[in-house]
């Protein structure tokens, strides 16, 4: 694919995918690169959910690669996907090579390795890293990254000192307008009550659902339910429920829903976690076991815990008794985690900061 670069404006390659976590933080960062003057904007992605997620986007020209995963446990398909990866480079390469960009950014996933390693000799590379500790596309990324920004100051400690960016999180300025009123109309809420959201990821979280629906009964007298469950999870047996709402995922009424909850209940996604710290909502993190991940969730809440932002139960440790209480106990304190987080001014300047970098980047 031949593509004309417009030299009239700074260009930028963009990349990151393989879940929305990796895609969300660049949506967040397309309107403000505009605004600096890029005026060609690439995004290299796989036929995932990135794909589905940046087409959408006037003004962003779309690439395709193949990538393949970095597993650290055993499948037939790590004697196949380094393949993938190999073709990824020399895919990447040629299309950086015929845009060349100002500058690339990648945040994470899988995909990002071939573009990062692509950009070697032809434009500088900023890498972002959301979670505690750097995973491992951060790790392959910090030989070639001329900047890595991380959103939690500790993670400064793992990555190289020249390298490593303390700026937050990008977070999407679509949160920051949300109306709470319109939100609570349309899930027909009504009276005083507060309103309670709880999300489990794109995909929702079965345990996650499963603890709140048990303590339903009792989180109904005191509170109104938004519950994004998630694909396939919504569940008709509890449509009876007064002041209970279920969807499978929420794209435009997101912001009115944010603005709208008192408390939140959720996995801790490093994305999720610092839009919460920015839109100051206090909540309960229930972590993704380390079995089912590389524990990175679990030192996210655990960092959130200790600032005062957030409390967390283990998902070993959930029953309904407990769940219930915790969220009773935050929303009667709630002006103490509020005014915890409301100190902390790097959450709603993560865009800006990330911005700055990549323009100090660029060549």
């Amino acid at each position: 694919m031949q593509t004309q670069t417009n030299k009239n404006g700074k260009s930028i390659v963009m990349t990151g995918g393989g879940t929305a976590g990796h895609v969300t933080p660049n949506i967040a960062l397309i309107p403000h690169l505009k605004a600096e003057g890029f005026t060609d904007i690439h995004y290299i992605g796989t036929d995932g959910i990135e794909k589905e997620l940046i087409e959408k986007i006037d003004g962003v020209t779309y690439h395709v690669i193949p990538s393949g995963k970095l597993r650290r446990y055993f499948s037939l398909k790590n004697f196949t996907d380094p393949f993938r990866v190999i073709s990824g480079i020399f895919k990447a390469k040629k299309i950086i090579r015929n845009i060349r960009p100002d500058v690339v950014f990648s945040k994470g996933g899988f995909v990002s390795v071939p573009v990062v390693i692509g950009a070697k000799g032809v434009s500088p590379v900023v890498a972002h890293e959301s979670d505690y500790t750097p995973g491992l596309t951060t790790k392959i990324s910090s030989h070639y990254a001329k900047k890595i920004c991380v959103s939690f100051e500790d993670t400064m400690q793992y990555l190289p000192s020249k390298k490593a960016v303390h700026t937050g999180s990008p977070i999407r300025d679509m949160l920051f307008e949300g109306n709470g009123d319109r939100a609570k109309a349309a899930m027909g809420f009504s009276g005083s009550k507060p309103v309670l959201m709880v999300m489990g990821g794109s995909l929702g979280a079965l345990a996650v659902n499963n603890a709140v629906r048990e303590a339903l009964p009792v989180i109904l007298e005191r509170f109104n339910v938004v519950h994004i469950c998630g694909k396939g999870k919504v569940d008709s047996a509890y449509s009876h429920f007064d002041g209970y709402v279920q969807y499978e995922y929420v794209s435009e009424e997101l912001p009115d829903i944010f603005n709208a909850a008192d408390i939140i209940i959720s996995r801790s996604g490093a994305n999720s976690v610092f839009e919460f710290l920015a839109l100051c909502k206090p909540s309960v993190l229930i972590p993704l076991p380390s079995a089912s991940s590389r524990g990175d969730q679990l030192l996210n809440a655990e960092y959130f815990r200790k600032r005062g932002y957030s409390e967390v139960i283990l998902q070993e440790d959930i029953t309904p008794e407990k769940l219930t209480q915790t969220v009773f106990d935050m929303y009667d304190e709630r002006e103490k985690y509020i005014s915890t987080m409301s100190n902390e001014k790097t959450a709603r300047d993560g865009t800006k900061n990330v911005i700055r970098v990549i323009l100090e980047t660029s060549k």
